[in-house]
């Protein structure tokens, strides 16, 4: 099958048009199909923060209740983990077996792993579920970023991908609404916790929907077809057309300038996770301080103040790539870490009204949650080439995940050692400045086509 044919309206240097220009049905139903996904991944991830804890109570012996924080850390912490380990593995699937058909078995798994979590029993059980369900949603982002980044037209990529980043923030209000909605009693005698984790496994359905809708990456068969293996287009003619495929992992690291990208990619992505896990975790707890302080009640305005930061991320995941394509990659970078240092310390240091505080949390989940990952949807798949781009992009994405998987853990001993909430979030958070750093060393990628 052939490489499908860009239109020249959308290629850089020609006139200037509407963005959506040559985009055909099927580039939305690709869109739509890798969004749903996503949507079940936000939902998955935020409906764990809402039903642990009630799962907690539940479960642990009372001799495990006495130390309930710890076993709270550690369930999220274990999450993050197998998200970690399976986005990667994932990622690489997805360069050898394909986009579509990697999302369908990630889609799967981890709709029927969190529907299994409902019926947990023990503590143990629950952890365990919880990092296999964690293998399973991590890889399903960068393949869903791969095939639509491969399928969309040059000019309305950036948008599309801004666009699909955009599921995991409705998914994560989709999980507030549900709790929300279930009766605290439960439904029949099923507790609500086990209700939330029962909805997950909905996502099984979307796969029906993506067998018959979705087509293959045209770009990632021709490249495998024609044994292009180079992970950048910095190798040009110069990289040989090998037969025996190298390993896409090996190969990201062999070739200098893949190996400096990926270097750089991944501390900004580690300076994103370490902030906004610092920056959001802390969230409620110093929101419900403020209330206390102004004689309302914590228990309405920290949820409040929890769907107003995830508001403001779904703002910027929206706009992200019509703003990044306008200020270029490394300008948007710079930007948004800078936001990211600066709201921070408004948000750690605000004494005032709370009414004043939830435009600041608007503007924090703005910064720390949408564009300081939506860059990754965005600029990724402009430095790697075709058949490593799903590694690639999981490694930058997951790789992170791999190191912070230990702070909710050890979360009760930052705030002590750094003496309170406010100073550390405001120290943890002092990893942004990575991002205003680490830009200036990667290539600008802005309007050029996507490397084959």
């Amino acid at each position: 099958m052939a490489m499908e044919i860009e239109n020249p309206l959308l290629r850089p240097g020609a006139p200037v048009g509407a963005w959506w220009e040559g985009l055909t049905p099927r580039h939305w139903r690709i869109l739509w199909g890798a969004y749903l996904g996503w949507i079940f991944d936000g939902y998955e991830a935020v409906a764990l923060v809402y039903a642990l804890g009630p799962a907690l109570k539940a479960l642990l012996t009372p001799d495990q209740a006495k130390t309930t924080p710890w076993y709270l850390g550690l369930a999220i912490g274990i999450t993050l983990l197998g998200w970690g380990i399976g986005g990667l593995a994932g990622g690489v699937a997805a360069d050898y077996i394909g986009r579509k058909r990697m999302m369908l078995v990630s889609i799967l798994g981890y709709a029927l792993l969190t529907g299994l979590t409902a019926f947990a029993t023990s503590f143990a059980a629950l952890a365990a579920l919880r990092f296999v369900t964690g293998l399973a949603i991590g890889s399903e982002w960068s393949t869903g970023i791969a095939l639509v980044a491969e399928t969309w037209p040059n000019r309305a990529r950036p948008k599309g991908c801004g666009f699909l980043q955009s599921g995991f923030g409705f998914g994560a209000l989709l999980a507030a609404l549900a709790w929300l909605l279930i009766p605290a009693g439960g439904i029949g005698g099923i507790e609500p916790w086990r209700i939330m984790f029962a909805l997950g496994a909905l996502p099984a359905f979307v796969c029906l929907y993506l067998r018959g809708s979705m087509e293959e990456s045209e770009r990632w068969m021709e490249a495998v077809r024609e044994h292009r293996w180079a992970a950048t287009e910095h190798a040009g003619s110069a990289a040989p057309s090998r037969a025996a495929r190298p390993f896409s992992l090996a190969e990201i690291f062999r070739e200098p300038e893949s190996r400096r990208r990926v270097l750089l990619a991944t501390s900004i992505s580690f300076a994103a996770t370490v902030g906004w896990w610092a920056v959001s975790s802390w969230l409620p707890i110093y929101t419900a301080g403020l209330a206390r302080a102004a004689g309302q009640d914590p228990a309405v305005w920290g949820p409040r103040i929890g769907v107003i930061y995830n508001c403001g991320a779904i703002f910027a995941y929206l706009i992200a790539g019509f703003v990044a394509d306008a200020m270029g990659r490394r300008m948007f970078l710079v930007m948004t870490y800078a936001g990211c240092l600066v709201v921070t310390a408004l948000t750690y240091t605000w004494t005032g009204s709370l009414e004043a505080f939830a435009v600041l949390a608007f503007a924090n989940g703005f910064f720390t949650l949408g564009f300081s990952f939506c860059w990754m949807a965005i600029y990724l798949a402009e430095l790697f080439t075709s058949p490593v781009r799903a590694t690639a992009s999981s490694f930058v994405f997951n790789g992170a995940r791999l190191v912070a998987w230990v702070f909710p853990i050890i979360a009760g001993q930052i705030v002590g050692e750094f003496g309170g909430v406010s100073n550390a979030a405001l120290i943890m958070s002092s990893v942004f400045v990575i991002g205003l750093v680490a830009p200036w060393f990667m290539p600008e990628t802005t309007g050029k086509p996507l490397p084959a």
